[in-house]
């Protein structure tokens, strides 16, 4: 249905439609009934892209996904421990205050072209952009577009380097080196000594900041940072696995402990361990990092760094859309903490 038909059945012209729907004050109150109870009989939805083209805001974000290491594939957001729930409460909390979410994974630097045609064809009113890589040139582009932005996971000392933090622009942290840290003390603290990691993506925020805190942490306790027990995993559940399974072929000590930047990879580094015969936690514990819900659904249950994704992604979206609503004036950021949730999947190391 057109706003023309709109008009003829409410009785008015097309153009007291239009005011209507942009809530224009100058419509009398029972003209503005009239049509408004017109609009609800017959689920009238305005096109948004021709409100875009009349300079009208369309009341839509972008909520744009960015993983290059994954192979491209739209369904992969929705079975990832990290993108699947930020992806749900982005778009239950922006409907809920009268937003509409276009969502676009982003899986090489050409998909960056798919980011850059929503807000120049104003499709949309801001974006948010989830598992930032690091490169610089890329946000720079971002934010040159000079529409709302909102960076999830991305590092804000190299923004203000930059000189990128603009008005527009925010950031939205957890604290995942304080989270790094608690864990690795927890392990210590059980007595371990020898303690491995399979890490995230070097390139990414969230994948530096959770390396340096366990090598920090070692460092502080001036245990050894064994090079055979840091494995690379990028996140990636087949990696890890692949990872552990070479580390267990190579016939080199195995850790007692071992740090998994994910649940994803720990989870696949403890199928590894018990295909080979290695009992998690009696001969080596484990700890995640995320707290997806699977953790708690494994055998044995996994203790895991617990992530704020809700705290993250409804400020995400408040904040997008006050700067949409020229609410918040001035480049801002936000860290949310985490949290350790012990399970079952670490033990005390024997005193030797």
């Amino acid at each position: 249905m057109r706003s023309e038909d709109i008009a003829k059945l409410a009785g008015v012209s097309r153009s007291t439609v239009s005011r209507v729907i942009n809530n224009y004050p100058n419509v009398p109150e029972a003209t503005r009934a009239k049509v408004l109870q017109v609009i609800e009989q017959h689920h009238y939805e305005p096109n948004s892209f021709a409100r875009a083209l009349a300079g009208k805001r369309t009341d839509t974000i972008g909520l744009f996904a960015i993983s290059m290491s994954e192979k491209q594939d739209a369904r992969r957001i929705y079975q990832n421990s990290y993108f699947a729930p930020i992806v749900d409460l982005v778009v239950d909390t922006a409907n809920a205050k009268g937003f509409y979410v276009l969502i676009h994974t982003v899986y090489s630097r050409s998909d960056f072209q798919k980011v850059k045609q929503a807000f120049q064809q104003k499709r949309i009113d801001g974006g948010i952009l989830v598992g930032t890589q690091k490169d610089i040139e890329l946000v720079r582009e971002m934010v040159g577009q000079g529409a709302p932005l909102v960076l999830i996971d991305y590092d804000i000392a190299e923004i203000t380097a930059e000189r990128l933090d603009k008005n527009h622009l925010a950031i939205i942290n957890s604290m995942d080196y304080e989270g790094t840290v608690e864990a690795m003390e927890y392990l210590i603290g059980l007595g371990h000594k020898h303690i491995g990691i399979i890490q995230g993506r070097l390139n990414t925020y969230s994948g530096r900041e959770r390396y340096m805190a366990y090598e920090n942490t070692l460092r502080r306790h001036h245990l050894p940072i064994p090079e055979s027990s840091i494995l690379q995993g990028d996140f990636l559940k087949d990696q890890a696995y692949t990872a552990v399974m070479n580390l267990l072929d190579s016939g080199k000590e195995l850790p007692s402990a071992l740090f998994c930047s994910n649940d994803d990879m720990a989870i696949s580094a403890m199928e590894a361990f018990t295909e080979r015969g290695i009992s998690v936690p009696n001969d080596l514990s484990i700890v995640g990092f995320d707290d997806a819900q699977l953790a708690s659904r494994v055998n044995p249950k996994l203790t895991s760094v617990s992530l704020p994704i809700e705290e993250m992604s409804k400020a995400a979206v408040d904040t997008i859309i006050r700067l949409c609503n020229g609410e918040q004036t001035g480049f801002s950021t936000l860290s949310f903490p985490t949290r350790l949730v012990i399970r079952d999947s670490c033990k005390p190391r024997p005193a030797q």
